[in-house]
């Protein structure tokens, strides 16, 4: 038996935070903005996709390429999470306001564990379950607040919807995890936000005047593109469900920067709800998983380095630091913390 070092899991949660710092300051300028639902979503993906696209030369290939087998999966998560999820949120933010419209996002995190558990078979004991019902009773104490306006009620309606679809993404992008993140941001936002503005100018949506476009596509550079690739690869360290886990810090910071611009005057309820989400993704951040388990024989490429633990064969001339290639592992017995990333997809 051999011990590995947990040092990637501590990566992915802040690969995970980072990308949930970069998201989470857009949810109040998407509200200020007051777009069209499906011209807002076109023009956060637009903003997405040019990042990708300038962020390319720069930035080590972290990955396989996309190719014929990954066609379906990327056009699944473009309607779904480059289309759907941020017309709904657009929609939704515009009528609850920027404070219960973030809370509400913190739905996605419990949504995503249960779709992990359910496609993926990714371990939920007792404290992810403990997590999920906290953030669940959070969201409906921020709806029930909502609801003293129906319009309120609405608006956090169509921002579970988001989640939810945001959720779909999430569980759908598992299988895309050891491709190029690059790679699958600047296709899913080019085709994301091509279906959405095409749909958006047929059902005759108007265009925003030129200052909240420039500042609907910056939001989209940094909280879609930048976050979406720091998610991607969180999400390869350390699973979907608790990717998303620890990205549910996102609507926190929403939050704070909507009620200080005096977006919405929270109530008790919300504040409540808020403390569920709070205690959630705490439960999540602070969880250790460790057991004995088995790596079978396997041939695969993916972004990794040699002072993981799972990773030893040598180069000539030696490689330091992470790089991406075609590589076999043998067969090995061991235990360590760890979370279920590429590696680790055994039962329990």
């Amino acid at each position: 038996m051999t011990q590995a070092p947990p040092g990637s899991i501590g990566r992915g949660v802040g690969l995970a935070l980072a990308s949930a710092v970069a998201f989470g300051v857009t949810a109040p300028i998407v509200a200020w903005a007051g777009a069209a639902p499906l011209t807002a979503a076109a023009l956060l993906y637009a903003g997405a996709a040019l990042a990708a696209f300038a962020m390319r030369p720069f930035a080590a290939r972290a990955g396989a390429r996309l190719g014929r087998a990954e066609a379906l999966t990327v056009v699944a998560i473009a309607v779904i999470g480059a289309a759907i999820a941020p017309a709904l949120l657009a929609f939704g933010l515009g009528r609850a306001g920027a404070t219960a419209g973030s809370l509400a996002l913190n739905l996605e995190a419990p949504l995503t564990v249960g779709l992990a558990w359910l496609v993926w078979r990714e371990p939920i004991g007792r404290r992810v379950l403990l997590a999920g019902a906290a953030m669940v009773t959070g969201g409906a104490l921020v709806a029930f607040d909502a609801g003293r306006s129906s319009v309120g009620l609405i608006g956090v309606i169509a921002v579970g919807g988001a989640t939810l679809a945001w959720a779909l993404d999430n569980t759908l992008s598992r299988r895309l995890a050891e491709c190029d993140p690059l790679d699958v941001v600047g296709a899913k936002a080019t085709l994301g936000a091509t279906l959405a503005m095409i749909v958006g100018r047929a059902l005759g949506e108007p265009l925003p005047e030129l200052g909240r476009i420039a500042a609907l596509m910056a939001c989209g550079a940094t909280g879609y593109g930048v976050s979406l690739r720091l998610y991607l690869l969180a999400q390869r360290r350390i699973g979907a469900a608790r990717t998303a886990s620890v990205f549910a810090v996102a609507p926190f910071l929403g939050a704070a920067i909507g009620w200080a611009a005096g977006s919405g005057d929270p109530g008790m309820l919300t504040a409540i709800g808020a403390a569920g989400f709070a205690l959630g993704v705490w439960l999540h951040v602070t969880e250790h998983h460790e057991h004995d388990h088995v790596h079978e024989a396997v041939a695969h490429e993916h972004a990794h380095r040699h002072d993981d633990g799972h990773h030893d064969h040598t180069h000539e001339p030696p490689v330091r630091g992470e790089h991406s290639h075609a590589h076999q592992h043998a067969r090995v017995v061991h235990a360590h913390a760890h979370a279920p990333d590429v590696h680790h997809g055994h039962a329990h």
